[in-house]
């Protein structure tokens, strides 16, 4: 079976510019001026050297504590950021659910959002008008469609944004804790959806933080530690073990 998705050692750091919180503005203006510009900024390794792969029609879970480097992978996978080194090779149209609602103003209404993330997801402008009794439908959020996002709870602005996702039907589904927001239905039916989508050959990446649905549902697991592959391999044992790491650094918290 041929990969749809392939990461070959990549790496990703940022950079950002370091200074001391009690800085003043002279203090600030005198290092602008005379530091070098290697002392005034330091990186940060988000990843490095990751490979895998995913094949079509399986789905890979990724897990790992905060700030493992799980979701600048997703944002790698779905070219919102390059790669430092290593290459990336994508075999189908992509749908990227990375965020709450990202890319939504918030002073238009959720119809008027659902169209442009249509649109810039490669739906033609044609055809994004019939797509959008499937979105409203789906999504559950009824005469709020016409409202304002800015008036939308969390849960509402996930379920717009999941819809709109699998309104596309994309080869590709990149998935950001989409079951970590709303309530229970539509969390179960975010997993009809996304049971359908492997029936039907669909690949899909999916980070999150609930292991046992990750161990269910996916067949593969990529193991995230301090932007490094801890473990990459079968659902069960890949979650037992980062279970049994989670169980030590806790009890190694406590104690200290």
């Amino acid at each position: 079976m041929s990969n749809a998705i392939s990461v070959t050692n990549v790496s990703k750091a940022f950079r950002y510019i370091a200074h001391a919180r009690s800085l003043t503005l002279k203090d600030a203006i005198v290092r602008r001026l005379f530091l070098p510009d290697d002392q005034k900024k330091q990186s940060v390794q988000a990843l490095s050297d990751i490979t895998f792969t995913v094949e079509h029609g399986k789905m890979l879970g990724i897990i790992g504590r905060n700030g493992s480097g799980k979701t600048t992978l997703l944002r790698l996978l779905a070219g919102v950021f390059q790669p430092d080194s290593g290459s990336i090779m994508l075999d189908g149209a992509l749908a990227p659910l990375l965020a709450l609602g990202a890319g939504f103003h918030p002073d238009l209404t959720g119809r008027e959002n659902a169209r442009m993330e249509l649109l810039v997801l490669g739906f033609p402008r044609s055809a994004t008008e019939g797509k959008m009794d499937a979105i409203i439908a789906f999504s559950g959020i009824g005469d709020f469609i016409d409202a304002p996002v800015r008036t939308y709870s969390s849960g509402m602005l996930m379920r717009l944004a999941f819809s709109v996702a699998v309104c596309v039907d994309p080869d590709i589904l990149l998935l950001d804790e989409v079951l970590a927001v709303g309530d229970d239905l539509f969390a179960q039916k975010c997993l009809m959806c996304i049971e359908d989508f492997k029936d039907r050959g669909k690949t899909i990446v999916l980070v999150s933080h609930n292991t046992g649905i990750i161990e269910r549902w996916c067949d593969r697991v990529l193991w995230l530690d301090k932007g490094q592959t801890k473990m990459f391999g079968e659902p069960a044992e890949v979650v037992q073990a980062y279970a049994q790491s989670d169980l030590s650094v806790g009890f190694a918290e406590r104690s200290a």
